[in-house]
């Protein structure tokens, strides 16, 4: 069994969450971030500042890792249309990882991938690890995923590493106050302010915070035992984009009202997960639905956002795309 993990993306959302757990749960932590990490003082210490786009000549006197999870990315589909260039910097993350995981003799990957692999859905469908297509990519980030994944098989194939991919869908909770749509809807509401839909029907799978950390770490514990596999982590429930804006503004009370824009160039309008693989082969159990979820999550909001530097840090998030 793994007892040290390097994590690249540990200052993140998911990261942040998964380095305290696997901390917590006695694991030696090796942080990789280009960030501080803003949530926690103890990992921000631990935390090796390095710009994964560029080769990974060292870790310096830290021990040997027996496993790597590979988290880092630039994550926003819309972020990543306007600025394509970014999604090659995704592959080239992912390629460094696997040149320093074979360079040092690492052979277990776990890789956080995306539901954007498996494009649009028709009502009612549930997505299989199995149901992807190159030609249904319809972002540069989506790309950028699909290339990734294809890498690890690569390296898999002549290198013996042994991988597992993670297709994660709308992680929402603690440890975020960026523009995706659960803080950005949070940031809103709490000024009264328009709560803007992209795409009328919008219906996406989320997942609690603590339920994808519960199937990562149900992962680094049973590597071994299902490398080679996909698993989705979600909830396999789909969710209007209408109720979430609907109860972030009962739970905030606020005034806001709901708007209905077009739909972005890149963006999905329906995923729903399939998740029978992860709950049979990891013992994978979701517990927390978006509702209760979005209760949690702007109680969390309440509690940090009156830090001066997490207040900052959601500005300057929004003020890229011109939002304020």
């Amino acid at each position: 069994m793994a007892q040290t993990i390097l994590i690249t993306g540990s200052s993140g959302t998911v990261g942040t969450g998964l380095t305290r757990r696997l901390i917590d749960d006695g694991y030696t932590v090796i942080p990789i971030d280009i960030k501080p990490c803003v949530w926690d003082k103890q990992i921000d210490r631990r935390t090796l500042r390095m710009d994964l786009r560029k080769p990974v000549k060292s870790i310096g006197r830290r021990k040997k890792p027996d496993m790597i999870v590979h988290l880092a990315a630039n994550a926003r589909v819309h972020e990543l249309v306007v600025h394509p260039q970014r999604a090659l910097d995704n592959y080239l993350m992912t390629h460094n990882i696997l040149e320093f995981a074979r360079q040092y003799g690492i052979r277990r990957i776990l890789f956080s991938s995306s539901r954007e692999i498996y494009g649009e859905s028709s009502p009612g469908q549930r997505r299989k690890e199995a149901n992807t297509n190159v030609s249904r990519i319809k972002s540069p980030y989506t790309a950028s995923k699909f290339s990734s994944e294809a890498l690890l098989h690569a390296y898999h194939a002549c290198y013996d590493v042994q991988p597992v991919i993670v297709r994660l869908s709308n992680v929402y909770g603690k440890y975020d106050v960026s523009e995706r749509v659960v803080p950005l809807f949070i940031y809103y509401a709490l000024r009264d302010r328009t709560l803007t839909l992209f795409g009328e029907e919008k219906k996406l799978d989320f997942t609690y915070i603590d339920d994808c950390v519960d199937g990562l770490v149900r992962i680094v514990r049973r590597f071994d035992k299902v490398s080679g596999n996909t698993f989705n982590l979600a909830t396999g429930n789909g969710e209007r984009l209408r109720d979430l804006a609907t109860w972030i503004i009962r739970e905030t009370g606020s005034d806001s009202k709901i708007e209905i824009d077009y739909k972005r160039t890149g963006e999905i309008s329906r995923f729903v997960a399939d998740i029978s693989q992860a709950r049979t082969l990891l013992g994978y159990n979701p517990k927390v639905s978006l509702k209760d979820g979005v209760k949690l999550a702007v109680e969390w909001y309440l509690r940090v956002i009156t830090q001066r530097r997490i207040y900052d840090l959601q500005r300057r998030a929004l003020a890229r795309w011109g939002w304020q």
